[in-house]
């Protein structure tokens, strides 16, 4: 067995590419176990003679095989740049500690000063953080640049974890005379909230050196929002900031609107899907009119902005020389509002950067109250403590959730639910497509619950994820017509061949799911023509949830 797999090896690594500055594996699909699985790795290590990066993204690496890549590592202190996205699928959370540990005690050994570190995809959760954290504090993190820590499934103890070793890391290099510098931070898709944002901002507001700063869907609202902004404010250089779909509401708005007229290099703004409402709109607009003139681009979709919000921010566009994005859809401003929009961007020259309306809703007679998002965060606050204490007194399996996938089942699953869903849908690396679909409809299922906000709208994003991987797996394979065929029986649309299937999931919450997943403009044109015609027959049969399969087809077509 051991001979089949160095053989396997070897000839996967034919068109390795080496350079004089580096070694590049990317997307290899290695399965590195031993030490001797690893051997042809460490052999094209060992022959760059000025090794700066090297990229292992798309492979798995065991413990053994990790220890045997770091001794090669020692022989480097020129190492600058450790590429190591998407490195330990289908590995035990045990294993990915210590794999980490070894890797990062290479780097110790050499005297490497890394000035970019990617970790991305890698569902380590806090328990990776642990592993990891010996290198962070190391001096090998003095000179760190870039840290890239997106959908790493860190939850609110993985990120004060990692905020304290940020923190001993600054501190121990500002004692060494030149303190920490980190100018990129990405940690996206990791389940922060509040006290994982609050933690994270304590070291931001020390480091002061920040440029990008990404971290998209964290379930973070206006605490952590203001603990955010404050920080931000001592991080004059900030040029990208993306806080996408996390819940500002008005008093979260507020924070950042003061705060920007202090971040004039600003390039990216992200704040989409943050419930800004109209009064966060026109707040953000006051703190966006004057200067700014380097912003490129600015979004702001799915936010609640009626049509007076909207005017607001496109009259703070007026002396934005440089933009050249500025995205409002799927916003509140109906029809009049919309054209008045249009109006007030072409008469300041700007209406080319405007990004589609198509998805505009009617605005509604009265404003809605901005305070309601805010109650229910604090609901959801109180609400928390007793959801955790249940979690963690009767925590349960991804396996136990899938066969009774009820509402308080995924509660039980816990923080890191999104990661374990992943996981178990590709835990053999290649998909299998009945199983995956299986799993994606119990998930969608639960997308329709009105009594558990909470549910609904972590159950929306975890499925939202698993059609990406779903679909960019089908493109890569030519499987899409498998897979089209498999969402229409699941979905109840076409008969399958074993007569006695039939869904048991709530499609209501399955087609509403995909309602959404429709407009984000994920879904192949094969797979869009086949839900076309399926969507029309359904429309002529007048069938159950005709509403949202009429929204379906008119959204595809």
């Amino acid at each position: 067995m051991t001979n089949f797999s160095v053989e396997s090896l070897a000839n996967a690594l034919e068109n390795t590419k080496v350079s004089s500055s580096g070694v590049s594996l990317a997307g290899k699909s290695l399965k590195l176990n031993t030490e001797e699985d690893a051997k042809t790795v460490t052999e094209e290590i060992d022959k760059c003679t000025k090794l700066e990066y090297l990229n292992l993204e798309g492979n798995t690496l065991g413990v053994d095989a990790s220890k045997a890549i770091a001794k090669s590592l020692e022989k480097h202190p020129e190492f600058k740049r450790a590429l190591w996205k998407d490195m330990f699928t289908g590995r035990m959370k045990t294993e990915i500690p210590k794999a980490l540990e070894y890797l990062g005690t290479g780097l110790v050994t050499a005297g490497a000063r890394l000035t970019e570190l990617d970790l991305s995809d890698n569902a380590f959760g806090p328990i990776g953080v642990e592993g990891l954290a010996a290198l962070l504090r190391s001096s090998s993190c003095y000179a760190l640049e870039e840290l890239r820590l997106n959908n790493n499934g860190l939850g609110i103890t993985g990120g004060k974890l990692l905020a304290q070793a940020l923190t001993d890391c600054y501190n121990s290099s500002k004692n060494q005379g030149k303190p920490l510098a980190l100018k990129v931070f990405i940690a996206g898709r990791n389940r922060l909230e509040n006290e994982g944002a609050k933690a994270l901002a304590a070291v931001f507001k020390k480091i002061q050196t920040l440029e990008e700063v990404a971290m998209p869907q964290n379930g973070i609202y206006h605490v952590g929002i203001t603990a955010l902004s404050d920080a931000f404010t001592h991080n004059k250089s900030l040029q990208i900031l993306n806080l996408n779909d996390n819940t500002f509401g008005s008093q979260g708005a507020e924070a950042i609107a003061k705060v920007l007229p202090n971040l004039q290099n600003l390039k990216e703004i992200n704040f989409g899907d943050c419930l800004l409402k109209t009064k966060g709109a026109i707040l953000l607009a006051e703190g966006l009119k004057d200067g700014h003139k380097h912003l490129e681009t600015l979004i702001l979709e799915s936010n609640e902005i009626k049509s007076q919000g909207g005017l607001a921010l496109a009259e703070a566009m007026t002396n934005k020389t440089k933009l050249k994005s500025f995205l409002l859809d799927a916003n509140q401003f109906g029809g009049n509002g919309a054209a008045d929009i249009k109006s007030k961007l072409k008469a300041l020259g700007k209406l080319n950067v405007l990004g589609s309306l198509d998805d505009n809703e009617s605005e509604e007679e009265s404003e809605d109250d901005d305070s309601k998002g805010e109650d229910s965060e604090d609901d959801e606050n109180d609400q928390s403590v007793v959801i955790e204490e249940i979690v963690e007194a009767d925590q349960i399996t991804v396996e136990e959730f899938l066969k009774t996938p009820s509402v308080q089942n995924f509660l039980r699953l816990g923080e890191e639910k999104e990661q374990l869903i992943l996981q178990e849908a590709k835990k053999n690396a290649e998909i299998q497509v009945d199983t995956y679909i299986s799993i994606l409809m119990k998930v969608t299922a639960l997308s329709d619950n009105d009594s558990e906000s909470e549910v609904t709208e972590s159950a929306s994003k975890i499925a939202e994820n698993l059609y990406k991987e779903l679909f960019v797996w089908a493109q890569k394979h030519d499987a899409l017509s498998t897979v089209n065929n498999s969402i229409l029986v699941n979905l109840g649309l076409i008969k399958c061949e074993d007569r006695e299937f039939k869904p048991t999931w709530n499609l209501t919450g399955c087609f509403a799911s995909l309602k959404e997943i429709s407009k984000r403009n994920l879904i192949p044109e094969s797979t869009k023509d086949t839900l076309k015609v399926f969507m029309q027959r359904e429309i002529d049969l007048n069938s159950d949830n005709l509403q949202l399969k009429k929204d379906i087809l008119a959204i595809l077509t």
